[in-house]
């Protein structure tokens, strides 16, 4: 079964409201066996658009991705970063395939 992941890009209007909105997230992810792969940190943007930062959230499977987007739980958390921030998400599921020699 292959994983799942929220690719997930974040301009912050607010950074101190947005701390509940972090502090909030950390139980529906835990729920679905979510972790961060990427989280804030440095990077370079040398194609594209971007915004101010970036997550990669990993999870057990492509369901359990989604499940946690749709739960009860994580609906009532996204109230607190939807006033403070404008983000791109994408849920996707891994691959497994051959890769590069």
């Amino acid at each position: 079964m292959s994983k799942g992941y929220w690719i997930v890009r974040v301009d912050i209007a607010d950074p101190e409201r947005y701390k509940a909105y972090v502090a909030a997230n950390a139980q529906p992810l835990a729920k679905f066996g979510a972790r961060f792969l990427v989280r804030a940190g440095r990077f370079e943007n040398p194609e594209g658009a971007s915004r101010s930062r970036n997550a990669v959230i990993e999870f057990p499977s492509y369901q359990a991705a989604l499940d946690c987007w749709h739960s009860l739980e994580y609906q009532e958390v996204l109230k607190l970063r939807l006033p403070v921030s404008t983000a791109d998400l994408v849920i996707i599921e891994g691959y497994e395939g051959p890769q590069p020699a």
